[in-house]
């Protein structure tokens, strides 16, 4: 029962301490100590070296470190081994957090503040009442559940999308491409969560922006693929959307001659909206092991056809 760990070497340093204290029985290596190949049964990585997987003969499970799986090259994974991508409570907290502050800061016009202040100009603005201000999550899994939880405490209208149909309480919700045009209609502050398939790649695009009502803002911290960064200018140029806040892009690091940086709507930040907690991470992985080893489903497991 050997797990073999290849991602951040000192997260799996104090992966080690707590397999040792929680779970003496699994043993844990670190890439690229691998030791017999023929003892690995689990792997735990962000991406994968070439001819790895195949190197790794009994390999029954592939652990994802982060909460989606499309940073892996999934055509290096044999369909027998299970796929899993990581859901852990402190990632979604942070996520919710990152979330609340943004739309926080665009419904109290924070960005509006910062740009009348460096130009000294003292102008109040209207405040809106968080009931008339409708924010829409795109992607209703445990992030997109976490954030809506999030905002609730704030009565704002909240309203949620995903590709099949949920019931959350509070939120009206919309499913699938034929829901997606009413929410969007009805969507002032957008927040995308989705993860990326190839359904939802490219998804922010110029068609998509131009369904939002006139100004209306976006807050991205889904996956880099979903957003257009041509088009996302063009909308804030025109006045299709006011406002930005990114976290993912295409690119990262974004490189620095990228206009994203510099565009005078737009607030970056360095994909920061949701780290993976050590402890908490490591936790949920030994109760997954331990899951398999019972015999039973492993939270987290990936649906390939759905990508998630």
């Amino acid at each position: 029962m050997t797990l073999l760990y290849k991602a951040d070497p000192v997260r799996g340093q104090r992966w080690q301490a707590l397999f040792a204290e929680l779970a003496p029985e699994l043993e844990i290596r670190l890439w690229p100590d691998v030791g017999d190949p023929a003892d690995i049964r689990f792997l735990s990585a962000w991406t994968l070296e070439p001819g790895l997987i195949e190197s790794l003969p009994n390999l029954e499970v592939l652990f994802s470190i982060g909460a989606g799986v499309d940073q892996l090259d999934l055509t290096q994974v044999p369909s027998q081994v299970t796929l899993v991508r990581l859901v852990e409570d402190n990632l979604a907290a942070s996520m919710a957090e990152y979330v609340a502050m943004s739309v926080l800061a665009l419904h109290r016009f924070l960005p509006d503040y910062l740009d009348s202040q460096a130009a000294r100009t003292w102008q109040p603005i209207r405040e809106v009442s968080p009931r008339e201000r409708r924010v829409g999550i795109m992607g209703l899994g445990q992030m997109g559940k976490a954030a809506l939880a999030a905002l609730q405490p704030f009565h704002f209208s909240l309203r949620g999308w995903s590709r099949s149909a949920r019931t959350i309480d509070g939120v009206e919700t919309f499913a699938g491409e034929s829901g997606l045009s009413a929410f969007l209609a009805g969507t002032d502050i957008l927040v995308c969560l989705l993860p990326l398939t190839d359904e939802t790649r490219g998804i922010l695009d110029a068609r998509l922006f131009a369904q939002l009502p006139e100004g209306a803002q976006l807050v991205h911290a889904g996956r880099g693929g979903h957003l257009n960064p041509a088009d996302l200018i063009t909308a804030l140029d025109t006045g299709t959307l006011s406002r930005a806040i990114v976290d993912v892009t295409p690119v990262e690091p974004l490189p620095q001659d990228d206009p994203l940086w510099s565009h005078p709507r737009i607030i970056i930040t360095p994909h920061a909206a949701a780290a993976t907690d050590a402890e908490g991470a490591g936790r949920a992985l030994i109760a997954n092991i331990r899951r398999n080893l019972r015999g039973e489903k492993m939270v987290g497991e990936v649906n390939r056809e759905r990508g998630y």
